[in-house]
């Protein structure tokens, strides 16, 4: 498979031509790679208006991905925004208020664009292993939701798989979304790779409408790289005006290195990527067996992340990543339940064997009892839009008690809000923001 984008700027940079253009390294080498690092200048197409080697290499990962792809350079964050905004057109263009309901375990970014673009949310009552990390949608009780409603949502926001590893049945639920003419919208980010498992599980495949992938999260692009995909029996609107929602968004100087390493990864993935992948899945797969084995509890169906809830063994998730940084690993995640560990195909044999004997050299302990707090929906006082443009003070969470939100402050990872903007801070959020140590808030004045 050609690399269009990769071939143009490494000949660009052997050609000596002196930049009298953007960037100001001007291609000369500090970090060691800014001869490769350029701007739009004549041949290099351009990421929202492309034509050229860009939509050529954007033509080869659709054929990879068997859907119409579209690349970000600026990481999942903005193939979501994209794909609200097409939400809305879609709406718009069927004269109809956009409502979206979504899984509680959204990511901030899905939040701050509700935000932006004003749209309607219904948070999803999530089934009793749901935390607010993780959220189980059942396609019976979604049906039943649905059936009922009286207005039909535009669209299903869902996050499979999420920070824990856990998979949405995607194609019983696009199932139910498409009887009742809901767009299905996934974010995908953690879950690039599912594509070459030896049966697909990437949510274009099972039924989604659009879909999120962070590349960079799971395969061998450079961070920022992701791809907002649109399948064929979506909406022609979607990939008609992809490129306009991108750019509302997007930065009007993408990345060139980010975009290099997109396209050579269409030609990585059509050598020996899907075998390699498989090897490793199935050998994780195996390790999951013999860590459940030796007492280890595992959350999560996802192939190549491994999950501890850690409790059960005797320590916090974060006293285990700490352990594990002894044996020179460091984790994905981790917090007061879990650690998360994220592999990949570049993943080694002999780094999966460390892990397994770092692993196995844990003293068990006895099992820590107590437990995180039920997540319950807070009751909403305001809108997300109208919460975020409020004017703000800061005050400390354990006085927070009956004020609203007016802002979800959340590091990536794992970014997920306990409290969304809008809803009013009970006792059950102060307890949940004690737990995960949040000290401070913003509430609306």
């Amino acid at each position: 498979m050609k690399t269009p984008i990769y071939d143009f700027v490494k000949q660009y940079a052997e050609s000596k031509t002196a930049r009298m253009h953007m960037p100001g390294h001007k291609g000369k080498c500090i970090l060691g790679f800014e001869n490769l690092d350029i701007t739009e200048i004549k041949g290099a197409d351009s990421l929202y208006e492309a034509d050229g080697i860009i939509a050529e290499s954007e033509n080869n990962a659709s054929a990879l991905f068997s859907c119409k792809t579209f690349y970000s350079a600026e990481g999942s964050s903005l193939a979501i925004r994209a794909m609200l905004y097409l939400t809305v057109l879609y709406a718009n263009g069927n004269t109809k208020r956009p409502l979206i309901y979504a899984g509680r375990n959204a990511h901030k970014t899905f939040i701050n664009t509700i935000s932006l673009l004003d749209i309607d949310i219904e948070w999803l009552e999530g089934g009793k292993d749901s935390s607010y990390l993780s959220f189980y949608i059942s396609p019976e009780l979604l049906e039943e939701k649905i059936r009922n409603a009286e207005e039909t949502p535009t669209a299903l926001y869902i996050t499979s798989p999420d920070y824990l590893g856990n998979m949405a049945d995607v194609s019983a639920i696009s199932k139910i979304c498409k009887k009742y003419g809901v767009l299905l919208l996934v974010d995908n980010a953690h879950g690039a790779y599912l594509k070459f498992l030896e049966e697909s599980a990437h949510p274009t495949d099972l039924g989604a409408d659009i879909c999120c992938d962070s590349a960079h999260k799971t395969l061998p692009v450079l961070t920022g790289g992701a791809y907002l995909h649109i399948s064929n029996n979506a909406p022609a609107l979607f990939a008609e005006s992809a490129k306009q929602a991108l750019s509302l968004f997007g930065s009007t100087s993408p990345s060139y290195l980010i975009m290099q390493s997109l396209d050579k990864a269409n030609e990585y993935i059509t050598n020996d990527y899907k075998t390699l992948l498989n090897e490793r899945a199935k050998a994780i797969v195996s390790l999951k067996t013999r860590l459940t084995e030796n007492g280890y509890s595992l959350i999560g169906d996802e192939p190549m992340k491994i999950t501890i809830g850690t409790k059960k063994y005797g320590y916090t998730g974060n006293d285990f990543a700490d352990i594990m940084r002894k044996s020179n690993i460091e984790c994905e995640f981790a917090d007061h339940d879990y650690v998360v560990f994220m592999m990949s195909a570049e993943t080694t044999e002999s780094e999966i064997n460390a892990l397994e004997k770092a692993l196995s050299a844990v003293e068990r302990k006895r099992e820590i009892t107590t437990l995180p707090p039920k997540m319950k929906i807070p009751k909403r006082a305001m809108t997300v839009r109208e919460a975020t443009m409020s004017t703000y003070e800061i005050v400390d969470t354990k006085n927070a008690l009956g004020r609203v939100l007016a802002f979800s402050e959340v590091g990536c990872p794992p970014a997920v809000p306990i409290v969304v903007s809008g809803e009013i801070i009970d006792e059950n959020a102060i307890s949940a923001f004690e737990y995960y140590g949040i000290e401070k808030c913003r509430v609306v004045k």
